[in-house]
């Protein structure tokens, strides 16, 4: 039987077959090809490339070793349903680079059928998404951040005040600002190191990124490396998830460590390095993570005494005090409380949709000769209050006696 024309075809049908896996090595995509039950048969030169498998390693590959751990369980629950189901579908995986890093891919996987319907194959082709999900991790960063601004009441709004000593440290923040130099702002509580901070991130190129503020003093000790570097699944008891830390949300802008005193010394270490090496890596992880972000601290203790005892190290101390900036205290700037007092009434008052007179003479004499331990978050706190008790009259002594007798309404 002659059987020429039929070998003829058989060849040219594996010569289509050569041309067209040589096509498919030269796109830049990951095409994969798998059995009707999704095992692995084929894989495109790109793809193994990427992992550094031949064909036969990446067929024989342990799932795990090819995919993000916490990618390889979703995909090995998912997966078998959506192969019975029959129908195409979309994963969005991290695959493992032959240097051990990860890239997220998107797979479109299509089902090949046969003239009676049956599934003989399924292709799927993988698309690099990693900068688009870049992009989307720092704009969630960002909203993430932003939705803490708003939802943190600052002390006040603007730098109130004409005083000599705040026109020095105004004259600090524009110096400052525009660089990328860190700054430790110290000072009494309730001085406005946190508006010094928030105004050095407006006048600087980091200005269109996130500011994040972290309170050092008011996060439990074992957790302070959690809040700012974030952690990995597993991490400790508790950890059911990866999550963010402070250091990335701040990712292109700003982070202000308040009360920076009070970090434990192991986390004194880990921000350290931040600063030299400008890269941190999460609790119970261990891959480096950048860190593209301008520190700015802040303390009311005297750090330099801490480092004498031994509390806080002395190669941090010079790290974060490369611009110092000391925020005067309210009794040093005395002729800034009538304006602050204005500022007050005005912005408590349009909040409590009321309407007051000006404070007297006398009632500004008394705040003026008060010491104010407090500074001006005091001042605030009584000005709010006086808002608040205005139709009362209650005693008249000293940082009570304030709020019955200085607003008046009108």
């Amino acid at each position: 039987m002659d059987v020429t024309v039929a070998k003829q075809s058989e060849e040219k049908i594996r010569q289509s077959e050569r041309e067209l896996r040589q096509l498919l090595d030269l796109t830049p995509q990951h095409v994969a090809e798998f059995g009707p039950d999704g095992g692995p048969l084929y894989n495109n030169q790109a793809a193994l490339d990427y992992h550094g498998l031949t064909l036969e390693e990446w067929r024989s590959a342990d799932l795990n070793r090819l995919l993000h751990p916490e990618d390889a369980e979703r995909v090995t629950s998912e997966a078998p349903g959506k192969i019975l189901s029959g129908s195409p579908y979309e994963l969005e995986v991290r695959l493992r680079r032959r240097d051990g890093q990860y890239r997220w891919f998107l797979f479109r996987f299509n089902p090949v059928r046969d003239e009676q319907g049956r599934i003989t194959r399924w292709y799927g082709a993988g698309t690099d998404i990693e900068d688009r999900k870049q992009a989307e991790q720092r704009l969630q960063n960002e909203n993430v951040a932003l939705r803490e601004e708003i939802d943190k009441a600052s002390m006040f709004e603007e730098i109130v005040g004409a005083s000599l000593p705040l026109q020095a440290v105004v004259s600090r923040i524009s110096k400052v600002a525009p660089t990328d130099s860190g700054v430790l702002i110290t000072g009494e509580t309730g001085t406005g190191k946190e508006l010094v901070a928030r105004a050095i991130h407006r006048r600087s190129q980091r200005s269109s990124h996130a500011f994040v503020s972290v309170n050092c003093a008011a996060i439990p000790r074992d957790l302070i490396a959690s809040e700012l570097f974030g952690h990995e699944k597993g991490a400790f008891t508790g950890a059911t998830q990866r999550r963010l830390g402070r250091f990335e949300l701040a990712q292109g802008g700003t982070i202000f460590l308040d009360e920076v005193g009070d970090l434990p010394a192991e986390t004194q270490v880990a921000l350290l390095r931040v600063l030299q090496e400008h890269e941190f890596e999460r609790v119970g992880g261990t891959g480096s993570i950048e860190a593209d972000v301008r520190v700015i601290a802040a303390t009311n203790s005297d750090l330099e005494a801490a480092i004498a005892v031994g509390m806080f190290r002395s190669d941090l101390f010079y790290r974060l005090n490369v611009f110092p900036i000391e925020m005067p205290p309210l009794r040093e700037r005395r002729e800034d409380i009538p304006v602050l007092v204005e500022y007050f009434i005005d912005r408590y008052a349009r909040k409590a949709g009321k309407s007051f007179q000006a404070v007297n003479k006398k009632s500004l004499e008394l705040l003026q000769s008060y010491s104010w331990p407090g500074n001006i978050r005091e001042l605030q706190n009584v000005i709010e209050r006086s808002s608040l008790f205005v139709k009362q009259r209650i005693s008249r002594s000293m940082r009570v006696g304030f709020l019955g007798s200085l607003l008046q309404p009108s």
